[in-house]
């Protein structure tokens, strides 16, 4: 499948965003969520500032938690590891969630242009992020999701997979790594900031008739 990079952006993120019409029943306020819409923060980050500095003294500081995590491409047998990280990590989140299925993520996986890598720990395959290329030239790196489960998080996975993605864009040539951040996730944003994003631009706010990519 390789679909136009408007309804990829579209679909990738109703999926991560839980704003498809099989939302959560139990999600408080709904409703209120759905018509106000949610906002979210662009951060930016040029590839010429990922200093060799810079990377060092990231893993400096987590030279003394995981930083030896062995990061892979994800292939269509990781589908159910995946689809077990994301379930697992995003119900500690401060993001709204609603839980995901393989058959959600096939339709990620399959994009050739959006890659996932997996960060293992101990034996044990504790997080992932989902990377694509934009833009007219594709110039543009893109973080779509990172997560890890609980387990690991705030012990240096999330950097770690946070620094294998600056290696796959710089390998791609992009210029720019871009993400977004929901407004009200202050751990997200803090740990965005701390890879030395910074924000740029005005907030997108996403509705439910934003992200409706049935034909």
């Amino acid at each position: 499948m390789n679909m136009s990079k408007s309804l990829k952006r579209k679909r990738v993120k109703a999926f991560l965003l839980g704003l498809q019409a099989e939302y959560d029943e139990d999600t408080q306020d709904k409703d209120e969520l759905l018509e106000k819409g949610m906002v979210y923060v662009q951060m930016h980050l040029p590839v010429k500032d990922i200093s060799k500095e810079f990377e060092d003294s990231l893993k400096e500081k987590i030279e003394h938690n995981i930083i030896q995590a062995k990061i892979r491409e994800a292939t269509v047998e990781d589908l159910e590891i995946i689809v077990n990280i994301y379930n697992r990590s995003w119900l500690t989140s401060q993001t709204p969630f609603r839980a995901m299925s393989i058959e959600d993520f096939i339709e990620i996986f399959e994009d050739p242009t959006c890659k996932i890598l997996i960060g293992k720990v101990y034996g044990i395959d504790g997080g992932f992020i989902i990377l694509d290329i934009e833009g007219e030239h594709n110039e543009i790196g893109i973080i779509a999701a990172l997560a890890v489960i609980p387990r690991f998080q705030r012990k240096g996975l999330g950097t770690v997979l946070g620094m294998a993605s600056w290696n796959f864009f710089k390998e791609q040539g992009v210029k720019e790594l871009r993400c977004e951040v929901y407004e009200s996730n202050q751990v997200s944003s803090a740990f965005i900031k701390g890879l030395g994003f910074k924000e740029f631009g005005e907030p997108k706010v996403y509705k439910a008739d934003d992200l409706d990519i049935e034909e």
